[in-house]
């Protein structure tokens, strides 16, 4: 049997409030296509499907689409397990049940509940067949865990009440699974968690399992798991050093700090109940991501003669907005400048690209301004040298003579309760 896994689409993104729309048609055409190349039995998305609990209508035809390219026109004995994440709705997930029903799909968007409230632990137990019709594999598929799915423990021990009501419905889910398979059949789990020692993006990932100080040590999976894909980090990884159990990663970078992420999606092979090989298979960048200059921050005259090196608009070939790379700029000054702005966007004007965001950094010494003269307290300073601390602070030197007059201008007016008129 041979398993895709993949994870963390965020369908409706936006980049800076740029749609990444077509990046994600490019990413779903691209899957579709691997999965028939590569001949794949289990397709596995482990949560967070969507960027937010309420999609925008694209990206929900896009998910639609989706499914039903997969099953009414390419592949009909495709397997297909799905689990929400934390920017799912459970119930916005589930929705269309009758319609997965039909399609023979396996979608938990969150743990499910018995009519008497219970944690209805057969429901997230996935029998996954091979071509010929045999069950191969037992999936325990477990959704986004919120507060109310964890179990109460009385004695939490060293986990604290969190990681312990995790371990503690995990264990059931495999105990429940272990209780049905055959020896020669895999157990596969699906989980959308924080796992301990792995590697955040800095941006894009919310701190889940109340934070970073409940993520989860990988003991809470069984050593006799065969598989373990896992969702919510955006960086494919192994986790602890264990090959089987993996973070797919996000399918297109969600935010520049992810540029140099190896987005991609993780084949599994199984031999029984042992995997017999997991393969990394890169996606196909649609936009390149540019960040100026390439690490650090520059000075002014850099940035521009970085923005003006790159390909200009051609007239007659212009080459479609979706598809123009991202271009982030880190500029570091000494002074002010009024027209930083207008000069940086005049610079990246009939270039073909996308200016998405501007970052600065100042040369100054970064101390709150009670720290500018430690002996003093705040209400002891003049407005004129807490103006003058506030500058050193960011900037290089003092201010001009010009700009504290025009400060010592906007004071008196202020304090003459006078209307202020730029000069």
């Amino acid at each position: 049997m041979r398993l895709l896994h993949t994870a963390d689409w965020h369908l409706g993104h936006t980049l800076h409030d740029i749609s990444r729309q077509h990046e994600h048609a490019h990413f779903l055409t691209w899957l579709l296509g691997t999965l028939e190349r590569e001949r794949v039995d289990v397709l596995v998305i482990a949560g967070d499907i969507f960027e937010t609990s309420n999609p925008r209508a694209e990206a929900l035809a896009a998910w639609y689409d989706f499914i039903a390219e997969l099953r009414t026109r390419r592949f009909r004995d495709l397997e297909v397990v799905v689990i929400g994440g934390n920017h799912d709705s459970a119930r916005r997930l589930n929705a269309p049940g009758s319609l997965y029903r039909r399609f023979g799909f396996h979608v938990l968007g969150g743990v499910p509940y018995t009519a008497d409230g219970e944690v209805d632990i057969d429901a997230m137990l996935i029998p996954l067949r091979d071509p010929q019709g045999r069950v191969a594999a037992w999936c325990c598929a477990v959704p986004y865990l919120r507060a109310r799915d964890l179990p109460a423990i009385s004695e939490a021990g060293v986990d604290g009440p969190v990681v312990a009501g995790v371990r503690a419905l995990y264990e059931r889910v495999f105990g429940a699974a272990r209780g049905k398979r055959r020896p020669t059949q895999a157990l596969i789990g699906v989980g959308h968690l924080m796992m301990a020692s792995s590697a955040l993006s800095p941006d894009s990932e919310r701190k889940i399992q109340a934070g970073n100080r409940h993520a989860v040590p990988v003991d809470v999976f069984p050593r006799d798991a065969s598989y373990v894909a896992l969702g919510h980090l955006h960086r494919a990884q192994a986790v602890g050093g264990l090959e089987h159990i993996r973070y797919a990663g996000s399918p297109i970078p969600l935010s520049m700090n992810e540029a140099a992420y190896p987005h991609q999606v993780v084949l599994v092979d199984l031999d029984g109940a042992d995997v017999a090989h997991v393969r990394a298979v890169r996606v196909p960048r649609l936009v390149d991501m540019i960040r100026i200059p390439e690490a650090g921050e520059a000075a002014l005259p850099q940035v521009l003669q970085e923005l003006g090196s790159l390909p200009r608009l051609v007239v007659g070939e212009e080459q479609p907005a979706e598809l123009r790379p991202f271009v982030a700029v880190h500029v570091s000054i000494a002074q002010p400048e009024p027209t930083l702005r207008d000069q940086i966007e005049e610079a990246a004007e009939g270039r073909a690209v996308r200016l998405i965001t501007i970052n600065v950094s100042y040369t100054g010494q970064p101390l709150a301004l009670a720290d500018a003269k430690p002996t003093q307290l705040l209400d002891e300073l003049t407005l004129g040298e807490v103006f003058v601390a506030r500058y050193k602070r960011d900037y290089d030197g003092v201010p001009s003579d010009e700009l504290l007059d025009a400060f010592h201008e906007l004071v008196e007016c202020v304090q003459r309760g006078g209307a202020v008129v730029p000069t």
